[in-house]
Formats: C-alpha cells, structure tokens, sequence
C-alpha cells in the first residue's frame, strides 16, 4: 500500500529537520524554504519568496517534475510529493 499524502509530508518535513503533524496539512514557508534547502532549489533564500515561487523552485530542482508548467506554483500533488521524499532520501543516502 502507497503512502498517504499525510505521511509523504511528514516524511519531507522529518527528512529536513521540521517537525511532523498530528494533523494533514500543507507545508508552512518555513518548511518551503527548508525543502528547498534539502533539494537545492535555486530560490532567493535572503529575500521572503513567495510560497509559489518556493514551490515552482523544488518542482525545478526535482527530477521528474516540471518547474515551469502552467499551475507550477500550486499545491503538491501526491505524485509531486513522491518524487520529492524520494530526491531526499536519495540525498540522505549519498
């Protein structure tokens, strides 16, 4: 059985050093810019970027998602949120 959505975030949120949930819920900016951080997004991390430019930076720096699609800056679908737990673990690994 897959993963729920619930868990993947928590598995992200763990993997660079935030806190799990109790409850299902979408990432804070906190953790956008510590994903981004894990992932190496090429984000303005001096400035305060926007919680959809944190979101299109990851889905760049991911492989296997597309940054610049239309709709980019939109939540993380659970196919999104896959391909991101699995760079982490991948980067966890090397």
């Amino acid at each position: 059985m897959s993963p729920t959505v619930h868990a993947l975030r928590n598995e992200i949120r763990v993997s660079v050093g935030r806190f799990e949930r109790e409850v299902s819920s979408s990432f804070t900016k906190e953790a956008l810019a510590a994903i981004c951080d894990g992932v190496d997004a090429d984000v303005d991390a001096g400035g305060r970027p926007s919680k959809p430019a944190m979101r299109t930076a990851i889905r760049t720096a991911v492989d296997g998602l597309d940054g610049g699609s239309e709709g980019s800056g939109d939540s993380f679908r659970k196919a999104d949120l896959q391909a991101i737990a699995e760079e982490l673990r991948n980067d966890d690994g090397q």
